[in-house]
């Protein structure tokens, strides 16, 4: 069984639903004006409906509003969301699913799947012809000004020569149906086809919310498609333990669809990398990994040509990979999809490809475009102007400020200066007639509402031609009068179902055979690159932090909610003490030790509640919880469903706090130390305990170590008339009172409150204990087997050894001073000098594995090489 097809779900089945009296297609108003995919001209239900709209009708309004309800929340828990094209501010929206499926009949789809797979043999053979010998330019079949004047057309590619199978290897059609019930080539997307990954989440979501109605319906699985897709990206490959890595822009670059890039790379196994995580040596293609340098094989793109190299393309890029273009010369790396295929994408193509496929493939296309005329051509501008209100006026570049114009709803004045750009420059714009789309039922208000809709198909290539996405991604028009949907704002989402009278075969996404053979490991599956260890190493140590806020912020609140002797507590010097060591922890000065700091601690809510609520306020929990999930959002592949729902959790919180002006805080820390508490549980339980999980955890203990510190410096050394008091809240802090008590059955004495929290290597809240568990760690790590012969050993040997040796009762005594009164200076000088090790020993662990410098040899090489050429 695959997933999508065994995800066990216990939502009601259809049969037992009781039947209802209002039908919930009484309120549809099937178009006159547009093809209806529901109903036929008579109003009759097509046959491939019928079955599904009898089961809704058993199911009911109410139960389908819960199902849908059920639907959001999956989504909403799995983080799915997505970026507005070009905006740059990462307003992530969530991403919307409506519950009825678009309904396709197998027969349907053998032609359209026919018709995609001819499109896809034509731009492979038009890439290869524009990059070689550009035939179809001499021979008058496109204009040259076309071509050569689209920014598009990358001329340090010219010359390059791809394998057929690996001229496109992804590739998708936005497609429509016109009122003649014919699907429609609207648009062709060869650079980095984005959706398919939405596609695949809406199809596991839909058959957990309508598992009894996907099975009965015999839809087609998805599986073979992704599996022909891997196939495709490891030929590209001469090696069986062929690395593949899909490069992504980040969480932090406009337009980019980061949710699925990590979802596809989860699904398809790769190791997801930053161009920063890449780097060029010798010619050949590595990745930073904690073992060195490793070499690539292939790279699966997500990022636009102009970017993927700095070097030769655009130098603003921060996403690509210097010198990544002369490595594709050299062979040594393939391409996914081939640089320059963007060209593919000038919407001025499509009025010349009708003539195309006549010349590379002998025949007329079987999904056509819609009537196109290019205006750098005299007669097709003359044409556009003398007709513009009958027609769609688009750019031959797609980019952040490119629109689809509708003329006949511009004023003259509009049409005048569209006019004058037009004429100004003929060659970036294009006239198509205007097609309107056929509408789809969405659950909307309790029943079904027709909107125009618009598909988006997927083609990979094969050992034999191309395999097509049986289904895709359809995307709904968010008003009922909206006659186009735009492929950039993506409000309410659709699964396409193509319905088969029989069930289909199961497949899985990996091969299997029926002989039993040795399973390989590859070398793949081992690497982590550095910039991912590196976010999991402070993802720990933000974790950490917060929790340790938490904890300080939640034991000075209890003690300010005491109503006992209120004006006294106040004045009290173990409240001060409490709330210097807010300031202190945090790093939130001036605070309660600053200028200033006597109106604060006399009246200490508001400053407790800005370094709670503050966002902007560097070391406050706001701002502390922010930094975790931008480090959480940057390594989302390395995170597991579970956690990734409680990260979801304390983001929706800190949304929600932000937006309300009356706060109770001490509920709302109750929640996040309980969500804190169940990420850390689920990253000792739900992550594989690689090299990966080791940084986490070795950031943790490094973080805690350090609270665990500056919370003795801070409560212990400062020695006030109410010490035992102190000393309990510290024990309260630490979550240490109840070992206390039961181990030394007495009021906290300094001796032996040191002993549990400073000493102790059973106490997961003592410093011996942190650094015996980063010894452990660290011992595990590469190039370590000798521990304390290396930088990070020696001192970790030199901190044991100071804790471990310390003696108790003379860290505990109390020295007067002049000027610091009671003291406890021995204490505070070991503390110093952990302090200072620990500190050196995150800068040790960063500068070994998290960066990778080179070396003097390879810079002198590297400056030869240059003078050479």
């Amino acid at each position: 069984m695959t997933q999508e097809s065994n995800i066990l779900s216990s939502l009601p089945e259809f049969t037992s639903a009781p039947e209802i009296t209002a039908d919930i297609l009484s309120n549809y108003q099937q178009s006159t004006d547009s093809y209806d995919e529901i109903f036929a001209k008579e109003g009759e239900i097509r046959p491939h409906w019928r079955y599904f709209i009898d089961s809704l009708r058993k199911l009911g309004a109410p139960e389908l509003e819960r199902r849908w309800q059920e639907a959001h929340r999956l989504l909403r828990d799995n983080g799915v969301n997505y970026n507005d094209y070009g905006d740059t501010k990462k307003n992530y929206r969530p991403w919307q699913l409506d519950p009825i499926p678009m309904l396709i009949s197998q027969n349907e789809w053998g032609k359209i799947e026919r018709g995609l797979m001819q499109r896809a043999e034509l731009m492979s053979l038009l890439f290869n012809d524009l990059y070689g010998d550009r035939e179809s330019v001499r021979k008058g079949l496109l204009p040259i000004g076309l071509i050569a004047s689209h920014p598009n057309f990358l001329r340090p590619c010219v010359g390059t020569k791809y394998q057929p199978r690996h001229r496109l290897p992804f590739y998708a059609v936005d497609l429509v149906r016109s009122p003649s019930g014919e699907m429609w080539a609207m648009a062709d997307r060869t650079q980095m086809p984005a959706g398919a990954g939405y596609a695949l989440e809406n199809r596991l979501v839909m058959s957990r919310v309508l598992p009894s109605l996907f099975r009965d319906s015999h839809v087609n699985r998805l599986s073979l498609f992704f599996r022909t897709f891997r196939s495709t990206l490891a030929s590209m490959s001469n090696r069986e333990d062929h690395r593949i890595v899909m490069l992504t822009a980040g969480d932090n670059h406009s337009g980019s669809s980061y949710f699925e890039d990590v979802y596809l790379a989860k699904y398809l196994g790769y190791t997801l990398v930053l161009g920063a995580d890449l780097t060029v040596r010798e010619g050949k293609v590595c990745l930073k990994t904690l073992n060195g340098l490793q070499h690539v094989d292939v790279i699966l793109r997500r990022i636009g040509d102009h970017d993927c190299d700095p070097l030769e393309l655009n130098q603003h890029s921060y996403v690509g990979v210097a010198g990544l273009l002369q490595s594709l010369r050299l062979g040594v790396v393939a391409i996914a999809n081939p640089l320059g295929c963007s060209l593919l994408e000038n919407s001025g193509l499509l009025a010349f490809l009708p003539k195309l496929a006549r010349y590379f493939l002998g025949e007329d296309l079987l999904i056509n475009s819609p009537q196109t005329w290019w205006c750098g051509d005299k007669k097709s501008r003359d044409h556009v102007l003398a007709n513009l209100d009958n027609l769609l006026i688009k750019q031959t570049v797609r980019n952040v400020h490119s629109t689809t114009i509708r003329c006949k709803l511009l004023s003259n004045k509009q049409r005048e200066l569209l006019t004058e750009q037009v004429l100004k420059n003929p060659y970036r714009y294009l006239g198509t007639e205007e097609i309107a789309h056929s509408s789809v039922p969405i659950f909307s208000n309790g029943r079904l509402e027709p909107r125009p809709v618009a598909m988006r198909a997927f083609i990979t290539s094969a050992e034999q031609g191309y395999r097509v996405l049986p289904g895709g991604l359809a995307r709904v028009a968010t008003g009922q009068d909206s006659p186009v949907v735009s492929t950039r704002e993506v409000r309410i989402s659709k699964d396409i179902w193509v319905t088969a009278a029989a069930p289909e075969q199961i497949l899985h996404l990996t091969t299997t055979t029926k002989i039993p053979q040795k399973h390989v490991v590859f070398e793949g599956q081992n690497e982590l690159p550095s910039r991912v260890a590196e976010n999991l190493f402070w993802l720990g140590r933000y974790a950490e932090r917060a929790e340790g806020t938490i904890r300080l912020l939640r034991a000075v609140l209890v003690y300010l909610a005491d109503p006992y002797d209120f004006q006294t507590q106040r004045q009290h010097p173990s409240l001060h003490n409490l709330l210097r060591a807010v300031t202190c922890l945090t790093e939130t000065y001036p605070g309660f030790v600053g200028e200033g700091s006597e109106e604060r601690l006399a009246f200490p809510e508001n400053e407790l509640r800005s370094i709670f609520l503050d966002k902007d306020r560097v070391g406050g929990l706001s701002s502390t919880l922010q930094f975790l999930l931008n480090v959480a959002s940057s390594i989302r592949e390395r995170v597991s469903p579970d956690m990734w729902r409680v990260i979801n959790r304390i983001d929706e919180q800190l949304q929600r706090l932000q937006k309300e002006t009356k706060v109770e805080i001490l509920p709302e820390l109750d929640d996040l130390i309980t969500a804190l508490a169940a990420f850390s549980g689920l990253s000792i339980e739900s992550m594989t305990h690689g090299q990966g999980w080791k940084f986490l955890i070795i950031g943790r203990r490094i973080e805690r170590g350090q609270h665990l510190v500056n919370l003795l410096r801070t409560i212990l050394c400062n020695v006030n008339e109410d010490d035992t008091a102190m000393m309990e809240h510290l024990l309260g802090i630490t979550d240490s009172l109840l070992t206390y008590r039961r181990r030394y059955r007495s009021q906290p004495e300094a001796y032996a409150v040191l002993e549990l929290i400073l000493q102790s290597e059973r106490n997961p809240h003592a410093i011996g204990y942190q650094l015996e568990r980063i010894e452990q760690y660290i011992r595990e790590l590469p190039g370590n087997s000798q521990i304390y012969c290396s930088p990070m050993g020696k001192l970790l040997l030199e901190a044991l050894t100071l804790v471990r040796l310390a003696d108790m009762d003379t860290l505990a005594q109390v020295t007067t001073d002049a000027i610091e009164g009671d003291f406890r200076k021995e204490l505070d000088q070991l503390l110093v000098k952990v302090t200072d090790l620990l500190v050196r020993l995150s800068d040790v662990v960063s500068n070994n594995y998290f960066t990778h410098a080179e070396t003097p040899h390879q810079l002198v090489k590297l400056v030869s090489d240059t003078q050479d050429i």
